[in-house]
């Protein structure tokens, strides 16, 4: 992919308007593949996600060495992590940049590849781990159906799936419009709001004399819109949490919308 962090001149602007970069890549191939991603989010509390890991696993019941998909793995943070619990992990992300930088922590049991999450993969999982609204992205609604054949698809005979995406109705109650959050020495402008049924964030950004734009784009799907996709797909949803401790999921009050399925 390219690296949409060199812009040509010092004027150079990188768009990310409408779900996709002027070079008419989807946002998230050139945003997640960028440096300044990492230094935005650097802060994210991972102790937390290791925490919902040990839950996630301990209510799983998962066997040892069991074969273990992290979809949408980033710089595979918590791939290492559910490796050194004992799984066979395997690290799947689109992002070339982040694969080649996970790729440094690969092992026997822990390996890391470049991956479309639409697709199908050979080997079959006892679990799928689908974390920190990684779903939602696509232009194309199908693209989301797509996703979950895949997973489903993807799974073993016993196999436990697992999706944590944002809960909906909570992010728009609690949503902070414009926020200026300095990091690194960067002053990220932010902005939030809902438009057409997607929850968009923009970014601007100056450094070293050069500005930049992004924009993320996740549709805003409810539990009533996974459930309805859930059903046409042929997938069974087991299980609803609202948050990283595995507490009881309520439809506002929730911070998260964890589905277990299969």
């Amino acid at each position: 992919m390219p690296d949409l962090n060199n812009p040509k001149s010092n004027n150079s602007i990188q768009n990310a308007t409408n779900g996709t970069n002027s070079d008419g890549k989807n946002w998230f191939a050139s945003w997640f593949d960028s440096p300044y991603y990492h230094i935005l989010y650097k802060e994210r509390n991972y102790r937390e996600a290791q925490l919902f890991m040990d839950n996630l696993t301990h209510y799983l019941n998962l066997p040892e060495k069991a074969k273990v998909l992290d979809l949408a793995c980033g710089k595979g943070r918590h791939s290492i992590y559910l490796n050194q619990l004992g799984y066979n992990v395997i690290g799947a992300d689109l992002s070339e940049n982040s694969i080649l930088e996970a790729q440094k922590n690969s092992n026997k049991t822990l390996h890391f590849q470049v991956h479309d999450m639409r697709e199908t993969f050979e080997d079959k999982f006892d679990a799928i781990f689908n974390l920190f609204t990684s779903f939602g992205y696509f232009e194309n609604d199908e693209d989301n159906l797509t996703t979950l054949k895949a997973i489903k698809e993807s799974l073993s005979e016993y196999g436990f799936a697992v999706i944590d995406f944002m809960n909906v109705p909570n992010v728009l109650n609690t949503l902070v419009p414009e926020e200026v959050k300095q990091v690194d020495g960067i002053n990220f402008h932010i902005k939030r709001y809902l438009k057409e049924g997607h929850i968009y964030k923009e970014i601007d950004f100056e450094d070293q004399g050069k500005k930049y734009h992004f924009t993320e784009k996740v549709k805003a799907l409810t539990l009533k819109d996974f459930e309805q996709m859930m059903e046409e797909t042929g997938i069974f949803l087991l299980d609803i949490f609202g948050d990283y401790k595995l507490k009881k999921f309520h439809k506002t009050e929730s911070e998260r919308l964890i589905m277990i399925f299969k």
